[in-house]
């Protein structure tokens, strides 16, 4: 009678080389994303230098989408301090803080773009008004994967003081790719309202 072997099965990392891993791995996902927005940022400036670009005005609701986000920021950082210090309370209310604060920022861009649609602002009104939506909808859409990671952190909402500091390295993971996400917004506001054909002209060395 034949029998047949079993494959063994594919073992995971051990538990001290998984946050070595995640870093490594996020450490190369925000690399490659802050290549994807720096070639959207370069064609926004080139583009801007053509004669059909018409200047939109930012909706008001982009203050209060920086404002959550740099709380978000603040209050995720603060989650891995307290989850490394096995302080259980204050992790739960710091992450849900933080999760919070970018599911808002989700609803205030959403509130931005209507804002937008209402004044006929359209994707096809201009390449300005282009621009700013594929670039915010691409921000939105990393902070969205941002909430899929923090889902993730949030196992730790249950979690006794004696199993915090197992976690805190995804909860410390989290809050940099917080980190990143501000950083990200930050520049892209700034070029959003602040660029112009002149400096544009300026940079590249035309007068």
């Amino acid at each position: 009678m034949n029998t047949t072997t079993v494959p063994a099965r594919v073992q995971s990392l051990p538990e001290p080389d998984r946050p070595r891993a995640a870093a490594v791995a996020l450490w190369l996902f925000m690399g490659v994303a802050s290549t994807f927005f720096s070639l959207f940022i370069v064609a926004y400036g080139m583009r801007m230098d053509a004669q059909d670009w018409s200047p939109i005005t930012l909706p008001s609701q982009l203050w209060i989408s920086t404002a959550l986000l740099v709380v978000g920021s603040v209050l995720m950082q603060r989650a891995a301090a307290a989850a490394g210090a096995g302080e259980p309370r204050a992790m739960r209310v710091l992450l849900a803080g933080g999760g919070a604060a970018a599911a808002a920022f989700v609803g205030s861009q959403l509130l931005a773009w209507q804002v937008l649609i209402d004044q006929r602002v359209l994707l096809s009104s201009n390449p300005a008004a282009s621009f700013f939506y594929v670039l915010t909808a691409l921000h939105g859409l990393h902070v969205l994967g941002g909430l899929v990671a923090w889902s993730v952190s949030a196992q730790a909402l249950s979690m006794s003081a004696a199993q915090l500091p197992s976690a805190a390295w995804r909860i410390r993971l989290c809050a940099r790719y917080w980190h990143f996400l501000l950083a990200v917004w930050l520049v892209l506001y700034f070029i959003l309202a602040q660029l112009t054909p002149e400096i544009v002209r300026f940079i590249c060395g035309r007068s």
